[in-house]
């Protein structure tokens, strides 16, 4: 392995990607969940409720942080080790990549800057406005990032002039059904690795007894409606993308010839890849077929409890949601694997192999890349997990964004929200 460049850094994407998209998911899972919690926060003028907000919103920024930085670092290595990707389709596969920059880094990031610093600071109104800016540009940002994936999959919109893709039709990129029902499985997976984060965290204070201000009691509630809303979603849309696997893209304008395409897919076929894409399909079936159980088994146990007072002692019962933020995490690379190692041998589908897309690098040079990039975003992950973990078993007393004495509506140099 260490011997071939290609292999290196196809594993080396492959790795840097999934964490990344971790990081991803959770952000989008949880962004929602926190925008209501302050929407009804603000409208019923409830200050116990932004307790919550506080709490959750420490989580978020947390794993925000990371995922920028770790997706900063991941565009790092995507242009140097696939030279060849950018050279041909760098003017149609970057520019919804430059949108997402420009978007996550200029307007989501500027909009939480305000929210985190903007506490007891800024009208209640407008600082509920700048988390739902943080929260409609992060989605957007998804959206941009799929439509650059969607193309590798399903190349529309554009035409190859002098051996270069240019774009000719923007609508037809952004449109493209690739990135459609992606966005639609990615958004509904999230919300469930999210929904499966706020249970796991509300259990473990459950247990011991912690629940102040109703926190975690609601986030059980939201885990349990969640789960039973969402997981449909994720099947269908997962489901519909298979259509798009059996089918070829777009024939107009092709770098190869039929034949030639038959000949490069018939000699891909390789243990490895093969191994990758039946252990992604089998992780991402098993892994959803348990987490439909989730949700039903939580409603009824809590319909139980408020029927049967004896039965709100017994916290012990929530202890599987201790580990069942795994399942969801499982999915969401399972699925990526699945979707990725489906595309194999291309690049772009029919226009670029993987094995032309890579920057040419001799053995050294790609072990050397492999063993920085992939170490760097080992720290990145180790760091924001243990950091997760941390502050979720503090509690709200002592999060990121806790609300400290001299926040408190005793200090008179502020002016408060009235909640």
């Amino acid at each position: 392995m260490f011997e071939d460049p290609l292999l290196l850094a196809r594993l080396q994407f492959a790795l840097t990607a999934a964490t990344h998209f971790t990081f991803v998911a959770l952000t989008l899972g949880l962004a929602p969940y926190i925008l209501v919690n302050q929407l009804v926060a603000t409208v019923r003028g409830d200050r116990r409720r932004m307790t919550s907000v506080r709490f959750w919103g420490g989580l978020y920024l947390v794993n925000y942080g990371m995922g920028v930085l770790s997706g900063l670092v991941m565009e790092l290595q995507l242009a140097v080790n696939w030279n060849g990707l950018h050279e041909m389709f760098g003017y149609s596969f970057a520019a919804p990549l430059a949108l997402e920059t420009m978007t996550a880094f200029f307007v989501e990031s500027t909009f939480l800057g305000l929210w985190i610093f903007g506490w007891d600071r800024m009208g209640r109104w407008a600082h509920v406005g700048c988390f739902a800016v943080v929260t409609g540009t992060a989605y957007l940002s998804a959206w941009w990032v799929l439509v650059a994936n969607g193309f590798l999959r399903n190349p529309v919109g554009f035409e190859i002039v002098d051996g270069v893709a240019h774009l000719s039709d923007p609508v037809a990129l952004m449109t493209n059904p690739a990135a459609l029902l992606a966005l639609g499985h990615i958004v509904s997976a999230s919300l469930v690795l999210g929904a499966l984060v706020v249970g796991a965290v509300s259990a473990y204070h459950l247990m011991r007894g912690n629940d102040p201000d109703g926190v975690f009691g609601r986030g059980i509630r939201y885990t349990a409606v969640t789960m039973v809303l969402t997981n449909e979603l994720v099947v269908v849309f997962g489901g519909l993308q298979f259509g798009l696997f059996g089918e070829d893209p777009p024939t107009s304008g092709l770098t190869y010839t039929a034949e030639e395409i038959e000949a490069i897919e018939a000699a891909s076929d390789g243990p490895l890849l093969t191994a990758a894409n039946t252990a992604g399909e089998i992780t991402m079936f098993t892994v959803y077929a348990f987490m439909f159980l989730i949700g039903p088994t939580m409603l009824v146990g809590w319909l139980l409890s408020r029927l049967v007072t004896p039965l709100r002692r017994w916290t012990w019962a929530l202890a599987p949601l201790l580990v069942a933020p795994f399942l969801p995490y499982a999915g969401v690379v399972a699925g990526w694997v699945f979707r990725e190692t489906n595309r194999q041998p291309w690049a772009v589908v029919h226009h670029l192999t993987t094995a032309d897309a890579v920057t040419p690098m001799t053995p050294g040079m790609a072990v050397a890349s492999f063993s920085f990039f992939t170490g760097a975003f080992a720290v990145l992950a180790v760091t924001t997990y243990w950091l997760l973990v941390r502050f979720a078993r503090r509690g709200p007393q002592d999060g990121p964004l806790a609300e400290r004495a001299a926040d408190g509506p005793e200090q008179p140099a502020a002016p408060v929200h009235s909640f």
